[in-house]
């Protein structure tokens, strides 16, 4: 049943169309990878170990967010310049298509905004104001939280508390995955799994070109991640991780209609639980300790995981892990099963505590 309400009984095209935009988003990635890397060392695009916060040895070009940035806008691009249009008219899936652009406008802008921050280092102030910007500019072009009611609190896509909550999602959900961009390939392979599971959980309830779109986005991130994996020929730099951060926040809320708003917003947030948390750990971290909670240090998560010797092939694996948990829970929960999703959330949290706050408290 699409969202529409109309009951289509063969979804096989629709399937193939899909899987063929996931692996066009995949291949270019992956083809534009190694360009990435060249025109890093011609325009400066490097990363150079300066503070004991890197984990790399070597310099490393830091411009693979062209490859993420590439793979997306042209299987969008492909989606909608060939037949693959038509298939997905079947669906309802174009009556949303106004507002995929307008999130990629903004995507784009973002990705400027990361080139520029990864050529120049600007201050953190300096690049939330572009963040708010690029947020702003994907708010007045029709991207915004639907309206909502909550516990008899009405929340209106219009008006000045929809735009702030609107703002406020995308630039947190932008930070969050910029944050956990701190080991070879962690960052994109969170990405790709909370595109995959809002993907899903879209499709289940109808939502075309959110699941569409997401998984578009989680091809041009896997595509990238041959070059990423431990040890990196490649970063994604700022530009890929805030690309990225911002293409989620966006795209997950271009889809929903009036009444499956919360629920819509549930899911991304329990999917991107693992950056969620250590995100928010670091702020009350660095406050508690009196210092700008833009201040970088190496109390994340992947840096504990490292510090007990883990090594950093085995901390991504197992907080891709940890991410695959939070996204079938994310899942479940779309389909209404709460405690079920409860459950799983509470598995993952325990893992992380014992893991890590266990093993530490035992190692003093």
């Amino acid at each position: 049943m699409t969202a529409a309400g109309t009951i289509i009984a063969d979804k096989g095209p629709l399937h193939v169309a899909v899987i063929l935009c996931f692996v066009i988003a995949l291949v270019v990635s992956l083809c534009v990878t190694p360009f990435s890397m060249w025109l890093a060392h011609k325009v400066g695009l490097i990363d150079t170990p300066q503070d004991e916060r890197r984990m790399h040895k070597q310099p490393v070009p830091c411009f693979g967010g062209l490859a993420i940035f590439a793979g997306f806008m042209l299987a969008v691009l492909i989606f909608e310049n060939t037949p693959l249009r038509n298939i997905f008219s079947t669906y309802d899936l174009p009556a949303s298509i106004p507002k995929l652009h307008a999130a990629m406008i903004g995507g784009a802008l973002m990705f400027i905004v990361g080139v520029v921050d990864d050529r120049f280092d600007l201050r953190a102030s300096i690049k939330l104001v572009g963040q708010i910007a690029c947020a702003c500019a994907a708010y007045f072009l029709g991207v915004h939280i639907p309206d909502f009611n909550l516990f008899g609190w009405h929340f209106g896509a219009n008006s000045v508390l929809g735009f702030l909550i609107t703002i406020i999602w995308i630039v947190a959900i932008t930070n969050m995955i910029n944050l956990v961009d701190g080991l070879d390939g962690l960052a994109g392979g969170i990405a790709g799994i909370a595109a995959l599971a809002i993907a899903y959980s879209a499709y289940i309830v109808g939502l075309y070109t959110v699941a569409f779109s997401m998984t578009v986005l989680a091809g041009a991130a896997f595509g990238f991640l041959p070059f990423n994996f431990y040890p990196a020929k490649s970063f994604m730099g700022d530009s890929g991780a805030m690309f990225l951060g911002f293409m989620l926040a966006t795209l997950s809320i271009i889809g929903p209609a009036k009444g499956t708003a919360f629920m819509a917003l549930i899911g991304p947030v329990v999917v991107l639980g693992v950056p969620l948390f250590d995100t928010a750990f670091a702020m009350i971290r660095r406050i508690l300790r009196g210092q700008s909670i833009f201040m970088p240090d190496k109390g994340h998560l992947h840096h504990q995981l490292t510090r007990i010797g883990i090594g950093q092939r085995r901390s991504v694996l197992m907080i891709y892990g940890v991410c695959g948990i939070m996204g079938i829970a994310s899942i479940v929960l779309s389909r209404g099963f709460v405690l079920e999703a409860i459950g799983l959330i509470a598995i993952a949290v325990l893992f992380i505590f014992v893991l890590i706050w266990g093993w530490n408290r035992n190692r003093e």
